[in-house]
């Protein structure tokens, strides 16, 4: 089984995918992870690789970039336990105003006055809300429901019940604060939701928050440093379909 470890040093050509392929894409803005996947399983058939199998260990939101590990053929028996390793990520948010999806994907929806809020009290909301804890996860997220993603329950204006969900924040440091906005940098488990963490930080502001951007830069060993952009991935698959 080949594991992505230099983007350089793998040759696409000597890789059978069926047997198993791990590797990371730097997801780019606007895209789903499905979308993703699908681009990839489409080239890996025009390479004669036939109906193989292609997943994804840990989805991102369209408006999120970084770090998607990518499991090709047998190697999708291991998304479960690659999905389970921590996250780290940095995110961009807003202080003072809120959305209905809690980021950038709807428009604000309420406002909050920041003028209390200093330096030192943000850095004491992020310690109080490090550990582990029950998150309710955004209306607007591929939770489901019944079967039924969340956000399309949510996109038809319909009513969504969502349970908590026990995650642990291992730690959060402020990477920069130029009220209202902030840049941190999360270390957390599986299944944390960062638009809902930037909800809660406003909250315990006595404020509102959104998150404007949001990039994974690591999941378990795998980090955006050894990530192939989209395109370059396509390139290398390509290379492959013309052999």
């Amino acid at each position: 089984m080949a594991k992505q470890s230099v983007r350089e040093e793998l040759d696409f050509r000597s890789v059978n995918f069926l047997e198993g392929y791990i590797g990371v894409i730097d997801k780019p803005l606007n895209w789903t992870s499905a979308d993703v996947v699908r681009k990839i399983k489409y080239h890996l058939r025009k390479a004669g690789f036939g109906r193989v199998k292609v997943g994804h260990a840990g989805t991102l939101d369209p408006l999120a970039t970084g770090v998607l590990i990518i499991c090709i053929g047998k190697a999708t028996k291991m998304v479960e336990a690659l999905q389970s390793e921590e996250k780290v990520y940095e995110a961009d948010i807003m202080l003072g105003a809120t959305t209905p999806s809690f980021d950038l994907e709807h428009p604000i929806d309420k406002t909050y006055p920041t003028e209390h809020i200093t330096r030192q009290a943000v850095v004491e909301a992020l310690a109080s809300l490090c550990g582990e804890r029950l998150q309710m996860p955004p209306l607007f997220s591929a939770k489901k429901v019944e079967g039924v993603r969340a956000y399309d329950i949510a996109r038809a204006g319909e009513q969504v019940e969502l349970r908590q969900a026990l995650i642990n924040i291992y730690d959060m440091e402020l990477l920069e604060c130029n009220l209202p906005k902030i840049t941190i940098r999360v270390r957390c488990s599986r299944g944390t939701y960062i638009r809902s963490l930037a909800r809660e930080i406003g909250e315990a502001l006595q404020s509102g928050a959104h998150l404007t951007s949001l990039r994974r830069t690591r999941s378990g060993g795998f980090t955006a440093d050894l990530a192939y952009t989209l395109d370059e991935f396509l390139e290398k698959l390509e290379a492959v379909e013309t052999k």
